[in-house]
């Protein structure tokens, strides 16, 4: 499964979008937020190159509904000093701009010498004989129920984690650990914002911050923490953390959406768009 496919285009490469890059906003006339984020992702780390510096802080702002369309991404190095990189990558559609992405990378250090406070634990992986029973690579867990393959029992107002199986950006790219875990930071607002009565918001923004990236088999998790709605505007914040431990964080603002998407129709084939 992969979001897009790669080809040579007038000014560089253009991106052609795959039937998994559809959202379920829209009737599937728009990109989903895990594709643009990903993509970006990708443009960002290409840009500042293998080395010395790690991904430390991914911030996505969806300037606008994407299409599902061809896109292109553009680079600039904003600063490139001793200790971090600053880099910007935006993704156009013909000459709209649609979304911006901002990372830093950070020189890794030695260790520090003195104790701090950290939380005690982290949340829980799932079992290793849960697998998706969708087309989408994640499971799911909510209180209450456990961790299923199925989003079906998790349409509650529960606390719920997914946990997300890695795919590709591009078609035949494994995708690194930072572009996984930038790909699957759009899913806070499914691990924050499902309820009972199904997602009611989509995404304007997010931000990912980790202190170090996903172990080698890129699975990672993402567990509600932190949530505040008034007025149609939610903001939540989800724990990040894969079988080793907590990655980091990620937050991200929604607005209340026209109509809610039912996450349990989602991967499963009566749920694919028709939209040309």
């Amino acid at each position: 499964m992969a979001f897009f496919t790669a080809e040579p285009g007038p000014d560089g490469e253009l991106l052609r979008p795959l039937p998994e890059a559809r959202a379920s906003w829209s009737g599937g006339a728009q990109l989903r937020g895990m594709a643009t984020s990903g993509a970006l992702a990708r443009a960002a780390e290409r840009a500042v190159g293998p080395g010395l510096f790690r991904p430390a802080r991914w911030t996505v702002d969806l300037l606008r509904p994407a299409r599902y369309a061809p896109a292109a991404t553009r680079t600039e190095i904003i600063r490139r000093g001793r200790r971090l990189c600053l880099v910007e990558a935006t993704l156009w559609q013909g000459e709209i701009l649609v979304g911006k992405g901002s990372g830093l990378f950070l020189a890794a250090g030695s260790p520090s010498v003195g104790s701090v406070w950290a939380p005690d634990g982290f949340p829980a992986p799932p079992p290793l004989d849960v697998f998706p029973e969708t087309e989408e690579p994640r499971v799911f867990h909510s209180e209450g129920v456990g961790w299923t393959g199925s989003p079906e029992p998790h349409q509650n107002a529960s606390r719920k984690t997914i946990w997300v199986f890695p795919q590709d950006i591009v078609r035949g790219e494994r995708p690194t650990p930072f572009q996984h875990a930038a790909t699957a930071a759009d899913l806070v607002n499914l691990v924050t914002n499902w309820g009972d009565a199904g997602l009611e918001f989509i995404n304007a923004d997010l931000t990912l911050t980790l202190g170090r990236v996903p172990a080698s088999d890129l699975q990672l998790g993402l567990a509600a923490d932190h949530r505040v709605e008034h007025d149609g505007v939610a903001v939540t914040t989800a724990t990040v953390f894969d079988r080793e431990g907590p990655l980091g964080a990620v937050s991200g603002t929604a607005l209340l959406a026209a109509a809610p998407v039912d996450p349990r129709r989602v991967g499963t084939p009566e749920s694919v768009p028709t939209v040309p």
